[in-house]
């Protein structure tokens, strides 16, 4: 090989393979800092809840207390009804978490909502019981925030 072909394919080499190549860290992936969770009952007897509820409640990893963005109230094979949600801290007493709200008719069922989307709403302990409840029906349909 002569001189002049050597120092091309070193000139070659070095743009191919750089002298200090960049190294790749695996960064860590994103930790969520909240944990969101739908928890959902589905009460009575026949086809259909009569009645159902979801709760959406969120936490930060490791603490105690949950917080309650929405809680959604439905009952089956009714044309109209109002609904409330009921809330136990553990060892307490029912308390209203939702005031009386008139459900608007979806197709066959009923339904309506307090609260909306994201981290907000109440903050309550772990372990508490939350129930869907609509006037004059003696079924509840409950969740526990775990």
């Amino acid at each position: 090989m002569n001189r002049r072909m050597i120092t091309a394919v070193a000139a070659l080499a070095a743009v191919l393979v750089p002298a200090a190549a960049p190294t790749v860290s695996a960064a860590p992936t994103a930790v969520r800092a909240y944990v969101d969770t739908r928890v959902r009952d589905c009460a009575g007897s026949g086809s259909g809840c009569r009645p159902g509820g979801v709760v959406h409640h969120w936490h930060r990893r490791g603490a105690q207390a949950r917080g309650v963005g929405w809680v959604y109230a439905s009952r089956e094979g009714v044309r109209s009804g109002t609904a409330r949600w009921l809330v136990k801290k553990p060892g307490g007493t029912w308390k209203t978490g939702g005031s009386w709200k008139r459900a608007n008719r979806v197709g066959s069922h009923v339904e309506t909502s307090w609260g909306r989307d994201g981290h907000t709403g109440p903050k309550y302990p772990k372990n508490t019981r939350l129930c869907v409840e609509f006037r004059g029906l003696s079924t509840k349909a409950c969740v526990t925030l775990k």
